[in-house]
């Protein structure tokens, strides 16, 4: 395999359909080739697929589904996404993180910033105009991510190579 591989965190259902209903209205169809999603890892090397795809497994048994918050709306510059708050799934990736030290690039070395994009690529004024009408709109809701998926990068649409769901206590 000579594709990267993405870590994202899924959504309860309820939350993924309403994030799929805005990216739909917003994000520019010619370019919206994903589902929603919250991205715990950008890219891993493909020479990790195996190690990744059994640690990714140990994690999910280990931990319990982590608390996840919507807070708001997130200004990407140019884009918009739904802000998302959640301590527990930010410790599972540090967790993933300590483990591949040395392995990560350096988009991941950074902080993250939980969040669901809903629009991208787009002028600053009309990202600007979509948070101002999303604001009155979106409550604060909690939610528990129910798994941790693991896709393959193929410059278009990402393959599903496998879902953990969190069965930890």
């Amino acid at each position: 395999m000579s594709q990267p591989f993405i870590v994202t965190a899924a959504l309860p259902q309820d939350i993924q359909s309403w994030a799929e209903g805005l990216r739909r209205a917003h994000y520019p169809a010619h370019r919206n080739k994903l589902h929603a999603h919250v991205t715990m890892f950008h890219s891993f090397a493909p020479s990790l697929f195996e190690e990744l795809k059994d640690f990714l497994s140990r994690v999910a048994a280990e931990f319990a589904p982590p608390l996840g918050r919507v807070t708001g709306v997130m200004d990407l510059g140019k884009g918009t996404a739904i802000a998302l708050q959640s301590e527990e799934l930010l410790e599972i990736r540090a967790f993933i993180a300590e483990h591949f030290h040395g392995a990560l690039t350096a988009q991941d070395l950074y902080e993250p910033r939980p969040h669901i994009t809903i629009q991208n690529k787009v002028s600053k004024e009309e990202a600007r105009a979509l948070q101002a009408e999303l604001k009155a709109q979106i409550e604060p809701r909690s939610f528990h991510f129910p798994a941790i998926e693991m896709h393959i990068y193929r410059g278009g649409p990402w393959d599903a190579v496998k879902r953990c769901a969190f069965r930890g206590q």
